[in-house]
């Protein structure tokens, strides 16, 4: 096997496989992994939620990161739940995670 010639600061490809937010998925892809609509997934960047990579033909490319989130938006608005308040929701709870993490990174640092 051949390694990866990145060069210095390039990642390779075996770190993209790792990266949470390396754009690897089309639209189309994304819709069939979360069974939803490529519909669904575009209403999630209008709604700001989301705002996915564009390949350099212009198409949209999600990262598994943005994957998670419109799944959890998927599961609020199966429940009955306005895809406006399903952002707000995971918007508020995307934060909420942030200042528990900074939080418990501060007082074990001490």
């Amino acid at each position: 096997m051949i390694p990866d010639q990145a060069g210095p600061g390039t990642p390779s490809a075996a770190d993209k496989f790792d990266d949470e937010n390396y754009p690897g998925y089309t639209m189309g892809r994304a819709a069939d992994m979360l069974g939803t609509t490529q519909g669904f997934l575009r209403s999630l960047d209008e709604a700001g939620l989301i705002t996915p990579q564009r390949s350099a033909g212009g198409h949209r490319r999600y990262s598994r990161h943005q994957l998670r989130l419109a799944a959890r938006a998927r599961e609020l608005v199966d429940r009955g739940t306005p895809i406006d308040a399903a952002c707000r929701i995971i918007t508020l709870e995307d934060q909420l995670h942030e200042a528990q993490r900074r939080n418990t990174e501060l007082t074990t640092s001490d």
